[in-house]
């Protein structure tokens, strides 16, 4: 089943604000909106101002606002790095 999730992690320079298997990962970047899932091709994006949304491995949605940041994929690896979360 783990070849079937990502391992995400989202972080601020505030503090961690989530991590761990997620089934898949909705943002906005500069080129669109994007939905990441388990075997996407790597990337490197700039995120605008709206929100994240990661679907972890329950099924749980959980959402996030950003206002600017990064995110990038590799090896079902999501790394997010946001300006500002909430």
């Amino acid at each position: 089943m783990s070849d079937s999730l990502l391992t995400v992690e989202f972080v601020t320079p505030e503090a961690r604000v989530w991590s761990g298997k997620a089934k898949m990962v909705s943002a906005r970047t500069l080129e669109g909106d994007l939905g990441i899932l388990p075997n996407h091709s790597p990337l490197l994006g700039a995120l605008v101002d709206g929100k994240v949304t990661i679907k972890g491995a329950d099924g749980a949605n959980e959402e996030f606002e950003v206002h600017g940041g990064f995110l990038s994929v590799a090896n079902n690896r999501v790394s997010i790095l946001g300006e500002a979360g909430a």
